[in-house]
């Protein structure tokens, strides 16, 4: 079209064409050919090694109820330790542990009661919160593993 024109647009206007000013968007991020269940369950994965790694044993994953999930269960001698996993692939929202907030954390312990609840073999063991938090790495490919032990209580 014209300058001045009202005649409707014959086809699609690429973004140069519509407008001389550099976009002043953020830069795109490239298009990951991972899902992002794929990029979590690869995540819990690195998160589980970690913690048998240090002696935890893995009793069940992905545990699921109405009110929320607990990634993974494991067991710290008589301790039942439910972990949230974390991951962020990039620091511009903040770390991974800084996302488990009140509302995270409300969802988390409700899913524990059901689990609780519904194993009666849990029921005699202490049980604790842990978060797993993976942050990328300051070089490409790299995953800094944070285990945060007793990250959050039930208070009352």
């Amino acid at each position: 079209r014209t300058a001045g024109s009202s005649a409707p647009s014959t086809g699609p206007v690429s973004r140069a064409d519509s407008c001389s000013q550099p976009a002043l968007s953020r830069p795109r991020r490239p298009v990951c050919p991972e899902t992002t269940t794929a990029i979590g369950r690869r995540g819990e994965d690195a998160a589980s090694r970690h913690l048998e790694s240090h002696g935890l044993q893995l009793l069940e994953r992905n545990y699921r109820c109405r009110g929320g999930e607990i990634d993974l269960v494991m067991l710290e001698g008589t301790t039942l330790v439910l972990v949230e996993v974390r991951l962020r692939t990039s620091g511009g929202f903040g770390g991974a542990a800084a996302s488990v907030g009140p509302r995270k954390q409300r969802r988390f312990i409700l899913a524990a009661r059901h689990l609780v609840a519904t194993r009666p073999a849990y029921r005699k063991l202490q049980a604790r919160f842990d978060v797993v938090a993976l942050d990328a790495g300051a070089q490409p490919g790299e995953t800094r593993i944070d285990w945060i032990r007793d990250a959050f209580r039930i208070e009352g």
